[in-house]
């Protein structure tokens, strides 16, 4: 994220990072090491990025970064806002935040919760994630996770499709190299043209499928029985039913 807010031009002082271990910040970038350093430099937001998992173990060691005037944001995983003003009592907003890798390439759709913020703090907020891409508010938080599923967990998914394509090619005698580079070429071309297409993706797909053609015939053994769509409608609801289990499981 910080590099795809620095790719897009934003200035690098209004950045600072507190990581123990890293072994630099980009340039003019400021690093700290300890929380006691960071409090003492002024910032008007906090954004958490460790293991939900962690959060009761270093929510009071951060608590001192999060007075009444600042805003907590989380990409933690499943933790919930009511889970994050619990673990910063003292914050004025709190902010959940999901993007996905992309946000290094400023193509990232940024999933975003709040509360406490007041109108002007949510443009500002939607400006800030929208450098990373697309910016989306979700109102009923009770649907963070399945989103999540979707926007944030779901690169993973095309780069799995991506695999399996190329490996499917290559168990059918193409170069395996040569089926990768193709295959990745073919969806970033796809979804270019989708993301600019006044078509949905169902109609783009019969567009290159014509009927009695090589793509339809395969079309047909991903179509049967909605095996395709049953397989991915699986995949997101465990996906985010892990969402679920992980706020359960900080409490």
């Amino acid at each position: 994220m910080l590099a795809g807010w620095l790719a897009a031009g934003e200035d690098p002082a209004r950045f600072a990072v507190l990581d123990p271990a890293l072994d630099a910040a980009p340039d003019g970038v400021a690093l700290f090491r300890a929380p006691e350093e960071a409090a003492g430099a002024g910032h008007d937001a906090i954004l958490l990025g460790f293991k939900p998992q962690q959060l009761r173990s270093l929510a009071p060691t951060l608590q001192r970064l999060a007075g009444p005037d600042i805003a907590v944001h989380s990409l933690l995983g499943g933790i919930t806002l009511a889970q994050v003003a619990a673990a910063f009592p003292a914050a004025r907003a709190r902010v959940r935040v999901m993007p996905n890798l992309a946000a290094r390439i400023g193509k990232s759709p940024v999933i975003l919760a709040q509360q406490g913020l007041s109108p002007g703090e949510r443009e500002e907020v939607q400006a800030l994630y929208d450098r990373l891409g697309l910016a989306v508010w979700q109102e009923d938080e009770a649907r963070f996770d399945l989103v999540t599923a979707l926007a944030g967990s779901g690169p993973a998914f095309v780069y799995r499709f991506i695999d399996a394509l190329a490996g499917a090619a290559a168990d059918l005698g193409l170069d395996a190299e040569e089926a990768i580079r193709l295959a990745t070429v073919m969806v970033e071309g796809a979804a270019s043209l989708a993301a600019g297409s006044d078509l949905d993706p169902g109609a783009l797909a019969d567009r290159v499928a014509s009927p009695g053609g090589m793509t339809r015939e395969g079309m047909d053994v991903l179509d049967k029985d909605d095996a395709l769509r049953r397989l991915l409608a699986e995949t997101l609801r465990a996906t985010a039913a892990k969402g679920a289990a992980l706020a359960r499981e900080i409490g």
